[in-house]
């Protein structure tokens, strides 16, 4: 038996949308899974590609599906709802929403502080800086890739501190900084580079949110420079006003 119906008056791109959605809603495919191509849903449905891919428009315009230019349609994953205000917190975040995540380290290196690097952290010319870039994810998805930038001077060794407790709070706390806030932050929309792309593991076609931060101490004395790029599909940034 036919899953679509002939001459009752109902357009057949509609029931075909209809039908992939109950299936998307039931979880069948799962979020971020690939659709079959037009040519294999025009079979299944015994159609032509111009009605399945009215069927997909329409499943694009309910923010069911999105289409990715040379690549195909794939299910539309929730948004996650990432907090920035002035105690912005990866772990906090994560357990607020009852989320699995995890970081991953990639690369570490000591050297001079770029301009702007310098600039957000106070530095003199010359002076060095840690590099340190990670993933996080969470629950299977890489929520952002992230550049950190700490002044060597003030935190000898805080690469081997950062892997041992994984976590940015604990080791800046065995520097003898108790506290840290969010003084600066910067969001805007780029395309990716091929190299972000690749780590983030989407097309370079599609936009991440670029959050520049500066976070300081107590003393008002930066500890801290990051450039973070968060998943746009995946990560829905609110910015915290007075928090």
């Amino acid at each position: 038996m036919s899953e679509i119906e002939r001459g009752r008056g109902v357009a057949l791109w509609s029931q075909i949308s209809g039908i992939l959605a109950s299936e998307i809603l039931k979880g069948q495919p799962r979020q971020g899974a690939q659709l079959p191509s037009a040519q294999e849903l025009a079979a299944r449905f015994d159609v032509n590609r111009h009605t399945v891919r009215r069927a997909i428009a329409a499943l694009e315009e309910r923010n069911l599906v999105r289409t990715e230019q040379g690549r195909g349609s794939f299910v539309q994953e929730q948004t996650m709802d990432y907090l920035i205000s002035r105690r912005t917190r990866f772990a906090q975040n994560m357990r607020n929403l009852n989320v699995e995540a995890d970081m991953e380290f990639l690369e570490e290196a000591r050297e001079i502080a770029p301009p702007k690097v310098a600039q957000a952290l106070g530095l003199g010319r010359h002076e060095y800086v840690y590099r340190i870039e990670t993933l996080d994810h969470a629950d299977g998805h890489v929520v952002d890739y992230s550049t950190a930038y700490f002044p060597v001077a003030r935190f000898p060794d805080f690469p081997a501190v950062y892997r041992r407790l994984r976590s940015v709070t604990r080791a800046l706390a065995e520097f003898g900084v108790a506290d840290y806030e969010r003084k600066h932050t910067r969001v805007s929309a780029r395309l990716p580079d091929a190299h972000t792309a690749r780590l983030m593991k989407q097309p370079a076609s599609r936009p991440v949110l670029h959050v520049q931060s500066i976070n300081v101490d107590t003393r008002g004395m930066p500890v801290q420079y990051g450039i973070t790029r968060f998943s746009g599909d995946w990560v829905q940034l609110v910015l915290m006003a007075g928090h």
